[in-house]
């Protein structure tokens, strides 16, 4: 406690040897010591009228002094001479507050003890107390205000506008407008000049922000750009509905200025409002972007410290999930990935932006079952996302042994590498295209989801040794892998089931902008197919939630809004960037592809769906249940069949595993 104590002396000291070397705080020291006396002049003044007898004149010059052996030391205690008092904030102005409070008080007691405060004015010393607070604080506050009108670098010249700075007019007037108002404010380098604030609640007009107006009301935006000479548009808001988002696009649309926005919370992993993460307009937030309620401490219970494995860490589901467990500080995160462009941008983005985070990188395949055992050896997860998958239906349905080897048996392999390493939980990722399935791709996943539910109902002990004699561990591995008796874990198996994740490798969206820039046509499949649609930043902020609540063997659904007419969507697209459909651009309808369909579901006949606590996820345990004896048997037909590269027996073997797989037969 001693060494403690001298420890913090010495730092104290050191302190005190760099203010001393520091020729500001001799400036601010002679500025506040000049104020602390014209504070309790004033209180004199102001006490008798400015009229002061001469005995209290003689008194005000004997109690000097003592003010300033009191207040300065004082001062000091509270940080006042350590700040940075270009920054001057809130906080800055409660330490003048209680500085003052504090050196009054012990000015006050001193008074008291000394000579029971006779021939003192009670009111002098609380009008004292008073002027030094209201002193100090102009003094720091006009220290920023200087620091802010004036640049450093130009000998305190005034700073004139940049040439290239655009006058901005922002949609908006609530805490992301006053976030990037103040940013604006204080980084002078920034090229843009506010003008004005529009909102939708007319009661906000004549208020300001940082000394900016709300001059109007959203409805009124065009009138507002012309009478502020706007130069472009900033749509401040981080959480909003569908409808208000496509409205003031919409608006924004009328005026012919460039328009962008602030990204949505789920896109903001540390939370933090900047202009400078503004960007343009995406089809994403013409879907809405109401912030996804997260249980935090739930999620950070299963990851927080802990290995985390994630499948197809380079594709857009997975290296979003990166980004949002990132966000929760695992112990490692393990990045698997056979992609190595895409796991190389993952793990670059990783390394520059969460540097304090220990990840490591496997570039291989998941049905590299050697390889896959090692890394359980070697780093033993704690949980497991496996968002690895094909996902082009088209390109899968003409390559169906792909699905069977990379979709189906990696899974497995996968699964039960989990239960003998004692993983605790594993995701499994699916998709809407495993419900009632018309192609090789979405029968695949529906196999994987009956596998999670087969493999979620065994209660792994000493006695049972399917994993070692009948699954492919027991070959593949080239090692005998026993499971642990007992093991380490039960793990628990839960799916989550969703749509399309927009801007995925998969997605028409990346298509659509391509034949846009190019002039067209913009290629259909049909007037009337429609899909579903979720940014990843939301999918994957579920993905988490539903990983908290599972229990085991539940396949949760991500509720993903009304679906989207893909046409609708093509129109949309073209509108951001300023062209009309079908004027300067044709739609193309070209027929669905082999194993598409015209709409998508979410449940599965037969399937007992369940309202869960979160009002976006809900729940499913189904009646169809496979044995893990007999599914294996199946799947080691399929198996033989995908070594042959048949295709027509592939199918009808998916179809004996998910009997309302429906295919066309080829000739």
């Amino acid at each position: 406690m001693l060494h403690s104590l001298t420890d913090r002396l010495q730092a104290h000291l050191q302190i005190l040897r760099n203010l001393i070397r520091n020729p500001k705080f001799w400036i601010i020291l002679c500025t506040d010591t000049l104020l602390l006396v014209v504070a309790h002049n004033l209180a004199y003044q102001v006490r008798f009228e400015l009229d002061v007898p001469r005995f209290y004149t003689r008194q005000f010059a004997n109690l000097l002094p003592l003010i300033l052996l009191i207040k300065i030391p004082a001062f000091y205690m509270f940080s006042l001479y350590r700040g940075m008092w270009r920054y001057t904030s809130l906080h800055d102005i409660i330490n003048i507050l209680n500085a003052s409070l504090f050196s009054s008080s012990i000015l006050i007691t001193v008074l008291l003890f000394s000579n029971r405060f006779i021939g003192f004015s009670r009111s002098v010393f609380i009008l004292d107390c008073l002027f030094t607070f209201f002193l100090i604080t102009i003094h720091r506050v006009l220290i920023r205000f200087v620091y802010q009108k004036y640049s450093p670098a130009d000998g305190l010249s005034p700073r004139q506008p940049f040439p290239e700075k655009k006058r901005l007019l922002l949609l908006g007037a609530g805490d992301a407008a006053e976030k990037v108002l103040r940013e604006i404010q204080e980084n002078y380098t920034l090229p843009y000049i506010p003008v004005g604030l529009l909102d939708d609640d007319p009661q906000k007009i004549g208020l300001k922000l940082h000394g900016i107006a709300v001059i109007g009301v959203s409805e009124d935006l065009v009138e507002h750009v012309h009478h502020t000479k706007a130069q472009e548009i900033l749509i401040a808001t981080v959480s909003a509905d569908k409808a208000r988002i496509r409205r003031l696009v919409s608006l924004c649309q009328q005026t012919q200025l460039p328009y962008k926005i602030l990204p949505s919370m789920g896109e903001l992993i540390n939370g933090k409002v900047s202009i400078t993460t503004i960007r343009d307009i995406s089809y994403k937030d013409l879907l809405g972007r109401e912030e996804v309620y997260l249980e935090q401490e739930k999620i950070g219970a299963y990851l927080t410290g802990k290995t985390i494995l994630i499948t197809g860490a380079g594709g857009s589901i997975g290296s979003e999930l990166c980004r949002q467990v990132l966000r929760f500080a695992p112990g490692l995160l393990l990045l698997y990935d056979c992609s190595e462009e895409n796991l190389y941008k993952v793990e670059m983005e990783i390394r520059h932006e969460h540097g304090d985070i220990r990840t490591e990188t496997v570039l291989g395949r998941v049905q590299d079952a050697k390889l896959l055992h090692q890394v359980f050896q070697q780093h033993r997860p704690t949980v497991v996302f496996h968002t690895a998958a094909y996902k082009h239906v088209p390109l899968v349905e003409r390559n169906p042994w792909q699905a069977v080897t990379n979709n189906i048996l990696a899974t497995q392999i996968l699964m039960e590498a989990s239960i003998i390493s004692g993983v605790e939980r594993f995701v499994l990722v699916s998709t809407d295209k495993a419900v009632r399935p018309t192609s090789v791709m979405g029968a695949s996943k529906r196999v994987t989801e009956l596998m999670m539910l087969a493999y979620s109902q065994q209660h792994w002990d000493g006695s049972l040794k399917t994993i070692d004699h009948t699954s492919p561990l027991h070959d593949k591995f080239g090692v005998h892998a026993p499971i642990p008796s007992p093991p380490l874990h039960n793990t628990r198996f839960m799916g989550v089931r969703f749509g399309n994740v927009l801007g995925s490798s998969g997605s028409v969206v990346p298509l659509f902008k391509r034949q846009i820039e190019k002039g067209g046509p913009v290629t259909v499949t049909h007037p009337e197919v429609t899909r579903y649609f979720m940014s990843g930043e939301e999918a994957a902020q579920l993905i988490l939630q539903s990983a908290s609540m599972g229990e085991g063997g539940e396949m949760f659904i991500l509720k993903m809004g009304d679906p989207v007419k893909i046409v609708d969507m093509a129109c949309e697209l073209m509108h951001l960037t300023g062209r009309i459909p079908d004027v300067d651009i044709a739609i193309e309808y070209i027929g669905l592809r082999p194993g598409e369909k015209l709409y998508e579901e979410l449940i599965t006949a037969g399937e007992g769906i369940v309202e869960t606590h979160h009002e976006k996820i809900m729940a499913l345990r189904g009646e169809q249940f496979i044995e893990l004896a007999r599914l294996n048997t199946l799947l080691e037909a399929l198996a033989g069949e995908a070594m042959r590269l048949d295709e027509t027996e592939i199918k009808k073997r998916l179809q004996q595993i998910v009997p309302e797989y429906t295919f066309t037969k080829t000739e």
